[in-house]
Formats: structure tokens, sequence, C-alpha cells
């Protein structure tokens, strides 16, 4: 997660936050990610959104994908870039925030977005709808984020109740998808630094639908 609401200067911040030693989510996949991204078949082309130092990108591209990843953190993309050659990964690596991004239409086999909850309601509203603007029909989609409860657990996420997750949320914004899984649930996640003990967790996977037939 990468880009910023409540910063006056986002990726000043964040290329802050990545110019420490480290990997500030570190290297290994998100967990949701490492369970379903069984549902893409190598070959497949998936964007990885806001994705920081790489961590999901080098990991779905060593599994067979054709992966492009972006990110508004210079830093982070640069170390995502070296992540991605001391693992002998390809990805497409760009700089870019989620409104500069060029979301090209009915592109990617599939889109994951692990912890975007930078995005204040307006932002996420743009970003939700080209998300899912920019899978193929039938691609899907995966996205994982913090319910209000992590407010209590306060192990990582935006101190912002507008910016986390309910199902009605996610059911409203994916209206026009099929959701194939929706699971509000809680888990010990060590991811890092900054992503570590019990957390307030919801997850989603959901399918664009295939245009209907021409009446007859």
């Amino acid at each position: 997660m990468s880009q910023g609401s409540g910063f006056s200067d986002p990726a000043g911040t964040w290329n802050q936050r990545f110019g420490a030693d480290g990997y500030l989510f570190g290297t290994e996949p998100n967990e949701w990610l490492r369970k379903h991204a069984g549902m893409w078949t190598p070959g497949q082309r998936v964007l990885c959104v806001a994705d920081g130092e790489g961590r999901n990108s080098v990991w779905l591209a060593k599994r067979g994908l054709q992966v492009d990843a972006f990110d508004i953190a210079e830093v982070g993309v640069a170390k995502a870039r070296r992540l991605a050659a001391e693992q002998g990964a390809a990805v497409n690596f760009q700089v870019a925030d989620c409104d500069g991004f060029a979301w090209p239409e009915a592109h990617y086999d599939g889109v994951a977005a692990i912890f975007v909850q930078f995005a204040d309601p307006a932002l996420r509203e743009r970003l939700f709808a080209n998300m899912q603007r920019c899978l193929k029909p039938g691609g899907a989609l995966l996205l994982q984020g913090y319910t209000p409860r992590q407010l209590e657990y306060r192990t990582g996420g935006p101190p912002l109740l507008s910016h986390l997750y309910t199902p009605e949320l996610l059911c409203e914004a994916f209206a026009a998808m099929d959701i194939v899984e929706l699971l509000e649930y809680e888990a010990d996640v060590a991811e890092g630094s900054a992503h570590l003990g019990r957390s307030a967790l919801i997850g989603l996977i959901a399918r664009r639908r295939y245009r209907e037939s021409p009446k007859r």
C-alpha cells in the first residue's frame, strides 16, 4: 500500500518511508493473494495496484504471470525493481499515482489490490471503477483490506474510519461484478514492520461479467 490521502505530499511521504533499510512490508506476498493466486494461470496478465516495494508483483511474476505494477513512490519502485532482479522475475513497473495510471480498457485477466486504503472515499470510487474497467470480461479482482475493527488493533493501515472496508461497502462498490468470495475475518499478520499483529481483515474475489448476448 502506498499512495496517501491525508498527506500534503504523498509521494514524498512514501519515498521517505521506503527509503529506510529493508522492506517496509517485507518481501513475502500477502497471504490472501497467496491463497487465491491459483485462479490465474501462467501467461495471463495481472496488474498490481500501488505495489510499493514489489513483494506481491514479484511473487506473481515468479508464478509465470505477465505482471504490470505501479506505485506513486519512485523509491519504492526502485526497490521493487531490485527485488525483481534479485529473484529473477520480470515485472513491468511504473511510477504513477492512481489517477495518473493509464488503466487500459478490458486489458487484464486479473487485478490485485492489497491494502490500498490510502484512498479517501472520492479517490476510492475512482480507483474501484478503474480496477473494474481494466479487467477483461471474466477477469478476476482480488482485494484485501482492513475493516473498522482494525482501529482497535492498530497493527497497520490508516487510522481513518472513512478509509476502511465493510462487506456492505464492497458489495455496493462491486455490484456490477460477480462476487465469488467475500470474507470478513481476523488473523495474525506479519508483513514487515508496518503490518504486524492481530488484524481485522476483509478479502474479496470478484469477476467482471461477460457482456450479454445481443437480443434478437
